[in-house]
């Protein structure tokens, strides 16, 4: 009834924090900095003319297979691995057609995801110790799979990461598909009405998570947007703010994943920093 990590993971508690939206946001700067990920994204799903769509169907990908019962993620792991199955995409200078479920493609898209999380909920004053940040990406893995990894084919710390990263960085660059990511993250289209909350709300959860990419990651897009000092003070203002507005807002507008899980196994479940799991030096 737990579901694929429990009330006891660090998962459970960092998946429920208010910037974990900034990360995901972050993440898709990041993913689209591998011209052979982004272009499979391009041109296999209606992101022109449904931009929010593929923001919204990774948010619900993750409240299920963080907070659902193992069945509900496993039908999520499964749904997801056959859309992939009879998906292909084609490198327009050398007409190379590719599987969009390629491990190596695979693997890019769950390390961008789990390093944008860990490095937005640090730098915003997430109670990050490094035995739980070493933590959280072993749990990952677990994600990994339900995509069609093999657990032992991604990183299981945060060195793993940091080494992954360092080993790709020459396979990235920057694209006209990541530009068009990149133009769609800083203003996505929305109704006339919405246009001011874009600019004055939704701009500054861009401009952050931009802050928050490495450097390198940023030189490829041209060094624009908001320098990396700002990020850490940023974020833990943010991170502050909506914090203190998140019992409302829950209340108002409860998460159905987490409602979900509270109702099966109780509400002292709820995520909370509180609750993460006391590691030792040696754990």
């Amino acid at each position: 009834m737990a579901g694929l990590f429990g009330p006891s993971s660090v998962t459970w508690q960092l998946h429920a924090d208010p910037v974990m939206w900034v990360a995901g946001v972050r993440a898709l700067y990041l993913q689209a900095l591998h011209p052979r990920a982004v272009r499979a994204v391009v041109q296999n799903s209606d992101f022109r003319k449904d931009p929010w769509g593929r923001l919204f169907r990774t948010a619900d990908f993750v409240g299920v297979t963080t907070y659902g019962t193992r069945a509900e993620a496993e039908r999520a792991g499964t749904r997801v691995r056959r859309i992939h199955a009879g998906l292909r995409a084609v490198d327009p200078t050398t007409g190379e057609k590719y599987r969009i479920d390629d491990p190596e493609l695979l693997r890019w898209i769950h390390c961008a995801e789990v390093g944008s999380y860990l490095s937005v909920a640090r730098q915003a004053g997430f109670p990050f110790t490094d035995a739980l940040a070493d933590r959280y990406v072993d749990e990952q893995r677990r994600s990994a799979e339900l995509v069609g990894l093999a657990a032992d084919d991604v990183p299981g710390s945060s060195a793993d990461l940091d080494r992954y990263f360092d080993g790709i960085r020459p396979e990235l660059a920057m694209s006209d598909e990541a530009q068009d990511v990149f133009d769609f993250l800083r203003r996505p289209p929305v109704p006339l009405m919405l246009v001011l909350g874009r600019e004055v709300l939704w701009r500054q959860v861009a401009e952050l998570a931009y802050a928050a990419l490495p450097d390198w990651a940023k030189e490829l897009y041209g060094t624009r947007g908001l320098p990396s000092v700002v990020a850490r003070p940023g974020l833990k203002v943010l991170r502050r703010v909506v914090g203190a507005a998140t019992p409302v807002i829950r209340a108002v507008y409860p998460s159905p994943h987490i409602r979900g899980a509270m109702d099966r196994l109780g509400p002292e479940v709820q995520p909370s920093p509180d609750r993460l799991p006391k590691l030792g030096s040696g754990d």
